[in-house]
């Protein structure tokens, strides 16, 4: 059973998942700004390691884990931080990761380690349900949930195999580009969150919906959650850590989830009847897949 379904569940379909990368801007204070937002209102954590090469993360990230990277981190540190987390919270943590240090380490040895750690699974950002068999089979055999990507330009085959392959929800990519904060949430989002839905549905199954990229005000996460099942914040979360510490970000947290309040139509299966696919959605755009990696890369990525 997946612990992220049952939390977005438990929370009517109005989720708040709130990002942050491990370790920065050290360990410990990573932890407790975790820990922080969970009890600011976060329905679940996404808790990313810091890579070398973040094709799909705006400026916010990427400074933050270059100086997470640039003290020395170590993956050890992330399995670290998941335990520390989850003694101190039932908020489920998924953990995103750039698709190559997994490979590194060794896919099975990875999950096993994530679940020992209490992890609820991963967010693979650069690795489509297509290439990731080996990842599949590691998440069945240690019970972790796998978060794939569908993007405004996805195919429905595409979002067929991320319905297929995901457990716990379907990331759905707000916009195409980096990630950073935004003024507006792309309209493209909805009609995304739409399709899945359909797609879903035309296959016997049902779609939690997330929302990624760009969402960083209450009012946004409100409006995300009259189409979708939980919003994902990122880049505002960071910052405001990076800004202010801890307290800063526990007081971000509790404001977006104040979006999370006001009565809107959590998920159900029937919305997918009426759902129809994005008109002139973009061609999509691949950025190179990680060194040593053998997978397709779609664009998109934490918020």
């Amino acid at each position: 059973m997946s612990r992220t379904e049952d939390a977005i569940r438990a929370s009517g379909s109005r989720a708040l998942i709130g990002y942050l990368p491990v370790g920065f801007p050290d360990l410990a204070t990573s932890i407790e700004a975790a820990v922080a937002i969970a009890e600011a209102g976060c329905t679940a954590i996404e808790l990313g390691v810091p890579y070398s090469d973040p094709g799909m993360d705006g400026p916010v990230i990427q400074a933050a884990t270059q100086s997470t990277l640039e003290r020395g981190f170590r993956l050890e540190e992330l399995f670290e931080a998941v335990a520390a987390i989850t003694a101190r919270t039932s908020a489920p943590v998924l953990v995103m990761t750039y698709w190559n240090p997994v490979l590194r380490y060794g896919v099975d040895r990875f999950a096993e380690r994530l679940a020992a750690a209490g992890g609820a699974g991963l967010i693979t950002p650069d690795l489509t349900p297509e290439n990731g068999r080996d990842w599949l089979e590691a998440a069945e055999r240690h019970d972790l949930d796998r978060v794939f990507l569908a993007a405004p330009s996805s195919s429905d085959a595409r979002i067929d195999a991320a319905v297929a392959g995901s457990r716990g929800f379907v990331y759905t990519v707000s916009t195409m580009g980096t990630t950073g904060a935004r003024n507006d949430v792309d309209l493209a989002a909805r009609a995304l969150a739409d399709r899945i839905a359909a797609r879903a549905a035309s296959a016997g199954t049902e779609a939690l919906r997330c929302v990624g990229l760009g969402i960083s005000t209450a009012e946004q996460v409100r409006d995300v959650l009259t189409y979708a099942d939980g919003a994902i914040v990122g880049s505002a979360l960071v910052r405001a850590l990076g800004a202010g510490g801890v307290p800063a970000v526990r007081e971000l947290a509790a404001s977006l989830a104040a979006g999370t309040l006001d009565d809107g139509p959590a998920f159900a299966g029937t919305q997918a009847a009426d759902a129809a696919p994005a008109a002139g959605a973009p061609a999509p755009s691949t950025p190179a897949p990680s060194t040593g990696s053998t997978h397709s890369t779609e664009k998109g990525a934490s918020a």
